[in-house]
């Protein structure tokens, strides 16, 4: 069973991207998602978060994954206009 999810594994995984970045050149996937694995240190990209699920399960990891979208902090917020 896989361990609940905290904000230390968020901000692990959000420290982990940041460092990604600065190594690779993301711009071309802006709005794109992007699974993140904080303990591995691996990352998938794809349309949404299934393919990114699906890509990392075919590269066999089945560890949690942080997926939010290429250029932003979040994967989609929800809320109607105000």
């Amino acid at each position: 069973m896989t361990s609940a999810w905290t904000e230390a594994d968020t901000q692990k995984a959000l420290a982990f991207w940041r460092e990604y970045q600065e190594k690779h050149d993301v711009s071309d996937r802006i709005g794109q998602a992007v699974g993140i694995d904080p303990d591995g240190k691996r990352v998938w990209f794809g349309a949404n978060a299934s393919e990114v699920a699906r890509a990392a399960r075919a590269d066999g990891v089945e560890s949690r994954l942080l997926a939010i979208r290429v250029g932003r902090d979040y994967y989609v917020r929800k809320g109607g206009r105000r």
